[in-house]
């Protein structure tokens, strides 16, 4: 079976991560030249400075008084369209529990601008057509005669003659599983109108009629268990509307006329629409008199509670009017960032110091690996800020500082098991091989757990402290990959050189240096380390030049390793010892002189004693 490990192997790994980074640098280059890339990372607020707005929030319908509750869901409505409108590292806080202040990096565009003041309202649409999982058309879009032609005037937001041509054609244009479909749809459409909208939960594709309930006939929406026809729980989670007056007498009429579609059809649902999206589409299945609604569903609590949230505070329809803009300087500037870089500066150096003095040469190794591991890590995220606008933060710089330590630690576990293999008494290339199957589980696991922790720290933390989650999974993700493409296959390869692999006392790979022992095979015979690989490499490198003195006993006088000769003595069988232990006596009452056998002892005795001693000396010299 061919090595693992073997220097083909290795050089192609190599060469196909030259290619990673070949293609990484050509499309961040081409992004330069044709497009808006740049080949520095983009700065967040708080390192770069840039615009400040402070947005007093404005109620239709003449109320001027709002709830911190209600401000709270305000800021939330605004700090989910900046994110979906591809601004990161926002900062979004309320004022003397009146007015609203977000600080955006850089310029923001017009387009963002008309996000923050956007009004919030609410609608209640009826659904004509589509459902849960609609697919976008791929075949040739169908002729003008063929699409619906409206033969009538509609007579209510069910009524199919809403549906002309140029809206069938976006119906079948839309693709509501990409995204970037999902964050155009923010703006609604006009209340007499209809519209297309995407359910993103399900990625659920509608034509809807035009509004028939505002959310402003809402009066509330709480979550529980619903209740069947006599009163009981149906052990099941539910959200409960409340409507005013009005709105109960209009969702009465709606309510009769769904239910006259029958269940199963498009026309029996009747959707909820936010910000331009259907947050659910709910099928009318009772004829509902009193305004107070339930809508059922595969609910769980935390479902139930986030959509009554959503509709309680959403059927408020906010706006917001700037009060004042002004471009504001860098909250930390370059002074903070500049010492954030020196702390990484002085951590690599401390990294690299710690590498150089514990394993001589081989740290070259780890600081190579961490300058691989940091030009891949800068690449992605000057590709993520121009793809994504993903914005550095200092928070993400003290990730990037924190994961040199991470990133070293993968390392230092890989050349510890190559070390232990050497000291077992194997030849480089065998414990290179070796090592690599035992230390990769164990990094493998470091970095789940990693990158578990930074996801976790991403979803439940908000502002700058996300930033620091990212950059401390995104390191995570280049350390595997450097680990297994670049720091392996080229140990792999120095394994093979005359310097590293016959264990030079400045390789860091020394197996005399390393305390190293012949492995037992037992009746009183110790193979070398060559013979544990059955491998020609080996014959050649630090097994097979292993000193024949170093096998005396600890005690011995002319061992010339302390390390090798406690090593020895810690590895040794009880037959060994016991060996060793009666030629310490004999050589003491011989007045210094070790016999081999005493009298009356065979020559084949001797000759025995003679070949023990001789692998002996083998052993405390590897």
């Amino acid at each position: 079976m061919p090595r693992t490990g073997s220097g083909p192997a290795a050089k192609k790994t190599l060469i196909w991560l030259g290619v990673v980074f070949a293609a990484l640098a050509l499309l961040l280059g081409g992004g330069s030249m044709w497009s808006n890339a740049s080949w520095t990372p983009k700065l967040a607020l708080d390192l770069e400075g840039g615009t400040q707005m402070i947005l007093a929030p404005k109620v239709q319908g003449g109320d001027s008084q709002i709830s911190q509750e209600q401000l709270d869901q305000a800021v939330e409505i605004i700090r989910q369209r900046v994110d979906g409108s591809g601004v990161s590292e926002a900062e979004i806080t309320t004022q003397s529990g009146r007015n609203v202040v977000v600080s955006l990096p850089g310029t923001p565009t017009a387009e963002t601008r008309a996000l923050i003041q956007a009004s919030a309202a609410m609608e209640f649409r009826s659904v004509i057509m589509g459902g849960p999982g609609q697919a976008p058309a791929v075949e040739t879009p169908t002729p003008d005669e063929a699409l619906p032609q409206p033969t009538a005037e509609p007579q209510n937001g069910s009524d199919m003659n809403w549906v002309t041509p140029e809206l069938y054609k976006e119906f079948e244009s839309t693709n509501c599983m990409d995204p970037a479909t999902l964050e155009a749809s923010i703006e609604p459409a006009p209340a007499d109108e209809p519209m297309v909208a995407c359910e993103p939960g399900t990625a659920g594709k509608y034509i809807l009629g035009p509004v028939e309930v505002p959310g402003s006939m809402l009066e509330d929406a709480s979550f529980g268990m619903a209740q069947g026809g006599q009163g009981q729980s149906l052990n099941e989670w539910a959200v409960n509307l409340d409507f005013n007056g009005e709105g109960t007498q209009k969702f009465r009429e709606v309510s009769e006329r769904l239910l006259g579609f029958g269940d199963g059809s498009p026309q029996n649902q009747f959707a909820i629409v936010l910000d331009g999206q259907v947050i659910s589409a709910p099928s009318m299945n009772v004829l509902i008199t009193d305004g107070n609604a339930q809508i059922t569903g595969q609910f769980t609590q935390e479902s139930a509670k986030a959509l009554s949230e959503q509709l309680k505070y959403g059927a408020l329809p906010i706006s917001f009017d700037i009060q004042s803009e002004q471009q504001v300087s860098a909250t930390l500037g370059a002074d903070q960032l500049r010492m954030g870089l020196i702390a990484g500066v002085i951590g690599l150096i401390l990294v690299a110091v710690y590498s150089l003095f514990q394993y001589r040469a081989l740290g070259f190794v780890t600081i190579t690996s961490l300058l691989v591991a940091g030009v891949l890590t800068y690449l992605a995220i000057a590709i993520l800020g121009w793809s994504h606008n993903y914005r550095l933060s200092l928070a993400g710089v003290a990730g990037l500082i924190v994961a040199i330590g991470l990133t070293a630690d993968s390392f230092i576990v890989y050349f510890e098991r190559i070390r232990d293999e050497l000291r077992e008494g194997r030849g480089l290339v065998s414990a290179v091989d070796t090592g690599w199957k035992r230390a990769k589980r164990t990094v493998l696991a470091s970095k789940a757990v990693n990158l578990l922790a930074a996801v976790v720290l991403y979803f439940v933390a908000v502002g700058n402290v996300r930033g620091f989650a990212f950059t401390l999974g995104l390191t995570a993700i280049a350390d595997l990959i450097v680990v297994f493409m670049f720091t392996h296959p080229v140990m792999v390869l120095l394994a093979k050189t005359k310097f590293f692999g016959q264990g030079h006392k400045w390789s860091g790979l020394d197996a005399t240096r390393l305390g190293a022992v012949p492995v037992y095979r037992g009746a009183g015979r110790l193979r070398e380390p060559a013979a544990v690989t059955g491998d020609a490499d080996d014959a050649d490198g630090a097994g097979a030049t292993a000193p024949a003195a170093a096998a005396r006993p600890a005690g011995s006088t002319k061992t010339k390793n302390k390390g090798a000769a406690r090593e020895a003595e810690r590895r040794m069988t009880i037959a060994e010892r016991r060996a060793a232990e009666e030629a310490e006596r004999r050589k003491a009452g011989s007045g210094g002189k070790d016999k081999s056998a005493e009298p009356g002892t065979s020559g084949q005795g001797k000759e025995d004693s003679m070949a023990g001693s001789g692998r002996d000396a083998e052993k405390e010299g590897n």
